[in-house]
């Protein structure tokens, strides 16, 4: 069996694992600045590789209960690494 072969589901680059050697998921302080990015008004870019990040605009929440909670995902559609989080929280009272 080659290397290649040997290597093709041990978490290489075959199986989906980011390919710059980080974590999954953006570290505190990354999260942080996207969030900042985007609450500025500006298009936000991965902090990893720089690409802009697509986004996508979640709603939800229990509508019964009086609150919806509206989200917003911002996804790099380079490393497929995301933040998501509310906007703000409106209720009826």
């Amino acid at each position: 069996m080659s290397d290649d072969e040997r290597g093709a589901g041990d978490g290489g680059a075959a199986s989906g694992a980011p390919g710059d050697g980080g974590h999954a998921q953006y570290e505190a302080a990354e999260q942080k600045a996207v969030r900042e990015q985007y609450a500025a008004g500006g298009k936000p870019a991965c902090p990893r590789d720089g690409t802009p990040m697509t986004v996508r605009s979640i709603g939800g929440g229990s509508f019964g209960l009086g609150y919806a909670r509206r989200r917003e995902w911002l996804i790099c559609p380079t490393c497929k690494r995301s933040v998501i989080f509310d906007l703000r929280r409106g209720t009826r009272n």
